[in-house]
């Protein structure tokens, strides 16, 4: 399991950083800040509290440093988010700035949940699936991102993957990736699948967090192309993803042939995806 603490510590306040270290890092997923309030520790098994609560400058400190890393780093804010070297996600939450209808940015940062990025393999080797494309799916926070990464490393060992990291979150330098893999870092689904198909020549494409409509046609046409697709959505069952009304497309087309159901602890199932 590897995981970059460095960018990590370097976004917060030093008095945080000795906080994760005397509560523990080891298991550590997620850091949660909240304005005049104490921060957050949370584990697989509950959280821990620190004794100080959180002020404005120390939200501030961290947004600052954050968006430091990279210039499309900072225009990420406007979907609600911050990514920092090492795959690790800011979560942003407060007062925002919307013009014509869309946000713009944020007026107010109330929140922050800092979401701790781990490299563990092994766990896709538990898939049974075998030559199809793959939707695994899960609530946040539940190991979808983590498994997606294993898998298609899995996969690129054999066969050519493109991943399309729009965050880069999936492969950040340092994690290890497959020896048949290419990563498209900084593009959106949608651009990142039509340019894949017209220039790499993938057999996979491998694709986090379906949520626009954009992105199932851009996948649903990949499909029609004869290219096979690993992707994650939020749905805490098949059923509740059938519901769901943008990933119509997808079914009809029947795109995916196996999903993968995450459970709270990271275990699980398989199922065939039958109309």
């Amino acid at each position: 399991m590897k995981c970059a603490w460095d960018p990590v510590f370097s976004i917060l306040p030093p008095w945080l950083r000795s906080e994760v270290d005397r509560q523990g890092r080891e298991d550590l997923l997620e850091l949660r800040l909240r304005l005049d309030a104490l921060p957050e520790f949370v584990y697989f098994g509950g959280s821990r509290w620190a004794g100080r609560k959180t002020v404005k400058e120390d939200l501030s400190f961290c947004v600052n440093t954050a968006c430091r890393y990279s210039p499309w780093t900072a225009a990420s804010s406007a979907s609600g988010f911050l990514t920092v070297q090492g795959g690790h996600r800011i979560g942003l939450c407060g007062e925002a700035v919307c013009k014509n209808g869309e946000v713009t940015g944020f007026r107010e940062i109330h929140s922050l949940c800092i979401r701790i990025a781990r490299d563990i393999t092994g766990g896709a080797s538990k898939i049974a699936a075998k030559d199809r494309s793959l939707l695994i799916l899960g609530a946040p926070g539940w190991g979808k991102t983590t498994l997606l990464r294993d898998y298609s490393r899995k996969i690129a060992q054999e066969h050519t993957v493109t991943v399309i990291d729009e965050r880069k979150e999936l492969f950040p330098p340092g994690f290890e990736r497959g020896r048949r893999m290419d990563v498209l870092y900084g593009c959106p689904k949608r651009e990142g699948i039509e340019m894949a198909l017209r220039t790499m020549g993938p057999e996979y494409i491998a694709v986090d967090e379906i949520t626009a409509g954009e992105d199932c046609d851009a996948i649903t046409r990949a499909s029609g192309c004869g290219v096979r697709l690993i992707a994650t959505a939020h749905a805490g069952s098949l059923q509740d993803f059938r519901r769901n009304k943008v990933y119509r497309a997808l079914l009809d087309a029947d795109v995916f042939e196996t999903a993968v159901i995450l459970r709270k602890d990271r275990s699980f199932r398989e199922e065939r995806i039958v109309q």
